[in-house]
């Protein structure tokens, strides 16, 4: 059954949910709880038919292809729908994409076609540390002034948004990329080694968006979610090797070859690390503010419990049956 918000006072029925980013990693994921939740909802891609049978499946979700940058655009496809979630998010430049774009200024060209549109409640994905002034890196100076954006927004727009510390789940790029890593390499020279995670599960995050739709106790908050441990990042390398059952040497590098491998690396395709990737490190991703799954009453999954059914279903095909089974096909 679809959910309920306050508006000024008043209930208000959630039955149409707009999403953008939606055929990201967390998007998927988000769009089957919603789906089985008994949303209807609008996924705006600027590929329609790329890679995305996982989502086609589900009757309630329509997939429409719109350039998302455009505010006319935006205003248009918003008309007729209760509520917008906001996932859209890059971590690293590339081509065209640029940080300030993508975190800095399409939040608030969100925020404003949703008014224009009649839209009255947004959810928007930030990032832990997520600071325009104070922020260790571009990527979190830019999500810092996105969000402030989104929460500046006015005329009755209701706006949560959320700061997750690293995400995991199926199909991610955290455990699995650092899988990948390990079973090419005996030793891997590991940059900023100590630094600290809260990985959160994708599920509970998904969750915390749904349960949020309601409005009532989030209107206004920005919202922090972690898991329920705190690691370091060789820890969690040396987890990921012993779940592949690899005897791997994680070497810890000091600062001065940390950042030598960031300037190095940020010069080749693919983007294992990069210099903004390196400044982000420097501060650790754990929760010191508003609680999120404490305000929503989620009891969040812990990496052990998820990662090794993670890690032994990496096929494309495992993935796509993982993603039915979510959205219970």
């Amino acid at each position: 059954m679809a959910g309920h918000y306050s508006n000024k006072g008043k209930d208000m029925k959630v039955q149409t949910v707009c999403v953008l980013g939606g055929t990201g990693f967390v998007g998927r994921h988000l769009i089957a709880r919603l789906y089985n939740e008994g949303f209807r909802v609008k996924v705006l891609t600027r590929h329609r038919e790329r890679r995305h049978r996982e989502l086609l499946v589900m009757p309630t979700v329509e997939l429409v292809e719109a350039e998302v940058r455009d505010p006319a655009v935006l205003a248009r496809e918003f008309e007729g729908i209760d509520a917008v979630i906001n996932l859209i998010g890059i971590l690293n430049e590339e081509g065209s994409q640029r940080f300030a774009d993508v975190h800095a200024r399409l939040p608030g060209t969100v925020a404003d076609a949703c008014r224009q549109a009649g839209v009255r409640r947004l959810l928007h994905m930030s990032a832990l540390n997520a600071d325009a002034v104070n922020g260790a890196s571009d990527y979190l100076k830019t999500k810092g002034a996105g969000e402030d954006a989104a929460h500046a927004a006015a005329d009755g727009l209701q706006v949560t948004s959320f700061r997750p510390s690293v995400i995991f789940g199926p199909g991610d790029s955290f455990f699995n990329r650092f899988a990948g890593l390990l079973r090419l390499a005996p030793v891997l020279p590991l940059a900023c080694p100590n630094a600290r995670f809260q990985p959160v599960y994708v599920g509970d995050v998904a969750d915390a968006f749904v349960r949020s739709l309601d409005g009532a106790r989030t209107v206004g908050q920005r919202l922090e979610l972690g898991g329920p441990r705190t690691y370091t990042l060789k820890e969690l390398v040396e987890y990921t090797a012993r779940l592949l059952g690899r005897h791997r040497i994680v070497l810890g590098l000091p600062d001065g070859l940390s950042r030598l491998q960031a300037q190095i690396f940020d010069k080749l395709p693919g983007k294992l690390l990069s210099l903004d990737n390196y400044r982000s490190l420097q501060v650790d991703s754990v929760v010191t503010g508003t609680d999120g799954f404490a305000l929503l009453g989620i009891a969040p999954h812990s990496v052990e419990g998820i990662v090794p059914a993670t890690l032994a279903g990496q096929s494309s095909r495992g993935r796509y049956t993982e993603f039915r089974g979510a959205a219970r096909r």
